[in-house]
């Protein structure tokens, strides 16, 4: 009976209670409610802030517009975070296996992060056009430097003493990279993917701003020049829910691979 009894209790503790999944949608709820309620009871102009009812009424009946541009912002946002997460992670084992490119570069990589990402979109539309490459590059950057800091933070974590039993047993360095860092980095490199999972939707929209024809956000340019604001709240919308999701999967994949978390 007592083992039954500690396999439930581990069960219990892997799975997610229902209830931890019922109060954030039970917050969102009351802020819509009293959104709705305030917009109606202080008669705010549907120009300035529309009432929920109002940007649900325009995703509606736009949902064909807004489902035709979410795919050019999914695209550019995916290959954007495939990009950039995989030069970060090979940057990242560069600068732990060499302190002479950590030294010559790290720096390089900070000053980049700090230019805003809207002065550089710019630059990036001028040097390879209103095409998808500067949405992708844009996108790549912006989540680039939050994954290279912790995959070079998660790789260094391993104990030191780790490694000298590995290499007194004759590991291959590759046997210790596999084995050894890449396990203590992992909880570290996806802690940074979900962050990178909404960068990568900011950059694309951010790069579409400056140019383009297609994407959310074209549609949030175009929306708030005509002050169609439900229209713009609903591509807002939308936008938000790409980025939900993207860190939803992440979350599921990191659970699915750091186990032992």
């Amino acid at each position: 009976m007592s083992v039954t009894a500690t396999r439930n209790r581990a069960r219990a503790k892997s799975g997610v209670p229902f209830g931890r999944l019922l109060i954030p949608f039970a917050g969102a709820a009351l802020v819509i409610a009293l959104w709705e309620l305030t917009v109606r009871v202080f008669a705010v102009p549907i120009y300035l802030v529309p009432a929920p009812s109002d940007v649900w009424t325009a995703l509606v009946e736009n949902r064909q517009i807004l489902i035709d541009n979410l795919w050019p912002t999914a695209t550019e946002a995916f290959l954007g975070f495939l990009l950039g997460n995989g030069v970060a992670i090979l940057l990242a084992v560069c600068f732990v296996y060499s302190d002479l490119v950590y030294r010559a570069f790290y720096p390089v990589s900070v000053a980049l992060r700090t230019i805003p990402i809207i002065a550089v979109a710019p630059v990036f539309v001028i040097m390879f056009g209103n095409g998808i490459s500067s949405k992708v590059l844009i996108a790549a950057l912006i989540c680039f430097f939050p994954t290279l800091v912790n995959m070079v933070v998660g790789l260094k974590s391993v104990d030191p003493q780790t490694i000298e039993l590995m290499k007194v047993l004759s590991a291959r360095p590759w046997e210790i990279f596999f084995k050894a860092r890449w396990y203590a980095a992992l909880p570290f490199l996806f802690s940074s993917l979900e962050i990178a999972a909404t960068s990568c939707v900011l950059g694309a929209i951010v790069a579409e701003w400056i140019g383009s024809e297609k994407g959310l956000g074209n549609l949030i340019i175009q929306a708030t020049y005509d002050f169609r604001t439900p229209f713009l709240y609903a591509a807002m919308a939308v936008s938000s829910a790409l980025a939900v999701a993207g860190v939803l999967l992440i979350a599921l994949l990191k659970r699915l691979v750091v186990r032992w978390k």
